[in-house]
């Protein structure tokens, strides 16, 4: 038996227990529309912090992580930077949109917002806003896993049937169970991949230089500047502190926006979960120091990997590891993809069928699962296609899924904080900050100082939505009431 085939072995193994669990885990939930997008509201303090934070950590971290280590130095460090501060304002935001969830039945972040600002047309901007950030962050997961296979396979298997295979199945278990299947999948591939990431991190340094400050004395001896951030940029000249700092706060203000981890809030069992967990989160984010080391590691290598991206893998092929080693250290690379991976799908298949179809399609239970499978599948295919005809950064990919996410985080904040808030305000502001970010994108125009589009995007949607809200009515104080109580 050829090496590979054993690696492949392996990794066959990984996604048929990662299978089982997921369509195990339909098990434990009713089959109402409840059940399939919030767990009936009861998920526990370990389910909770693995669905959390394995949703986080995906091939972005995985992957991407090193890849930037490995070509942009000190510039990967905003990812650490941004996710151990991210989740802190979830402490107090997250209890508030739970019990008001329970209070009044909503599973999705439209329908929260949509509670506090009435209106069709803002739900259908926020289901659309969801699904077209949610594809360039699904690509991400599909082309990690396709990456990762690949490259250990020696390319016996290629990137677009290894990314085939690992999303039919995370297709397939989140279609048949829901979100009980992301929790308990998410639990399984968390642990998995916090251990993987921490042996091998701390291997390849000791395999190629004899410690980890060896390695880091190494590099900065031969490439001065290299390990002081800000870093470099896409183009391997210095990033500047207005790119790196707008980074780290684009993706601060987003990470807690993102619908699907959003929507978790409704599946906790009680608000004490919540805030236990957005206590022990940083740990969970202690699991990228190892995975910027395996990106260092490759640094100073003399052989070179096709893209950064496949540093990771390309680092492990270098070892003389045995092969069954090597390929649980690749089902480690592929928990980080698929843990996120079925959080989007689910959320994303949920937030159009909730917060779009359903406005104007009367659906009971069964419908509504049954559309909700059919979106899970064609959102999977379509973001698989994606996958295989972009070869830009994964890092890059996310960054600009920030950009909108982020735009969300106003509109939140005034519907629980802010009592003259309005929903002509509110779309008004979210209107303009997409519309900000998305232009400065799409025309790779340089933004001033080098700042991330989403900032600027904020810049507008903040003073819009606070002059147009204070232009029209406000809303009826029993109603804001209801969303605001002693916060008036």
């Amino acid at each position: 038996m050829e090496r590979w085939h054993v690696i492949a072995t392996v990794i066959a193994c990984y996604l048929v227990i990662t299978l089982w669990i997921g369509l195990a885990a339909g098990r434990k939930s009713t089959s109402s529309v409840q059940g399939f997008v919030a767990g009936d509201r009861n998920f526990g303090l370990l389910v909770f912090y693995f669905v959390t934070g394995a949703s986080m950590c995906s091939a972005f971290a995985f992957l991407g992580g090193p890849g930037w280590a490995y070509g942009r130095g000190a510039a990967a460090f905003y990812i650490l930077s941004y996710g151990a501060l991210g989740m802190v304002p979830w402490y107090w935001i997250g209890p508030r949109v739970a019990d008001i969830g329970r209070n009044r039945g909503f599973v999705t972040q439209a329908q929260f917002i949509t509670g506090r600002f009435p209106s069709r047309l803002l739900s259908v901007l926020i289901a659309s806003l969801t699904l077209v950030a949610f594809i360039p962050y699904i690509t991400i997961q599909i082309r990690g896993a396709g990456i990762v296979i690949e490259a250990v396979t020696e390319g016996n298997i290629p990137l677009e049937i290894g990314a085939a295979l690992a999303y039919g199945i995370v297709t397939f278990y989140v279609m048949k169970s829901g979100v009980m299947a992301v929790g308990w999948t998410n639990t399984f591939q968390g642990v998995f991949m916090i251990t993987i990431a921490w042996i091998l991190g701390l291997y390849l340094p000791t395999h190629f230089y004899g410690g980890v400050g060896q390695m880091f004395d190494s590099i900065a001896s031969a490439r001065p500047g290299f390990l002081t951030v800000p870093g470099l940029d896409g183009n391997g000249e210095p990033w500047t502190w207005a790119g790196y700092s707008s980074a780290v706060l684009v993706s601060l203000i987003g990470v807690q926006m993102w619908p699907h981890l959003f929507m978790k809030a409704f599946t906790a069992k009680n608000n004490d979960i919540i805030r236990k967990t957005t206590i022990l989160f940083p740990t969970f984010w202690l699991f990228l120091i190892p995975v910027f080391l395996i990106g260092f590691a490759g640094v100073l290598f003399p052989e070179k990997p096709p893209t950064s991206d496949f540093v990771l893998p390309f680092m492990i092929m270098q070892t003389d590891l045995p092969p069954l080693i090597v390929g649980l250290f690749c089902a480690g690379a592929l928990s980080a993809s698929m843990s996120t991976g079925d959080a989007l799908l689910h959320g994303s298949a949920s937030v159009v069928e909730e917060d779009a179809v359903r406005l104007f399609v009367k659906l009971d239970d069964k419908q509504a699962q049954t559309l909700m499978r059919f979106l899970i599948v064609i959102v999977g295919v379509a973001s698989y296609l994606l996958a295989l005809g972009d070869h830009s950064s994964l890092v890059d990919l996310l960054l600009a899924s920030y950009g909108i996410i982020c735009q969300l985080a106003p509109t939140v904040l005034a519907a629980i904080y802010w009592k003259r808030a309005t929903t002509i305000g509110i779309l008004a502001g979210l209107t303009s900050g997409v519309f900000v970010t998305t232009i400065l994108f799409v025309s790779n125009q340089l933004t001033p100082f080098g700042l991330h589009e989403g900032i600027l995007g904020l810049l507008t949607h903040i003073p819009v939505l606070i002059i147009v809200s204070l232009l029209t009515h406000p809303q009826r104080e029993e109603h804001v009431e209801g969303f605001m109580g002693n916060k008036l």
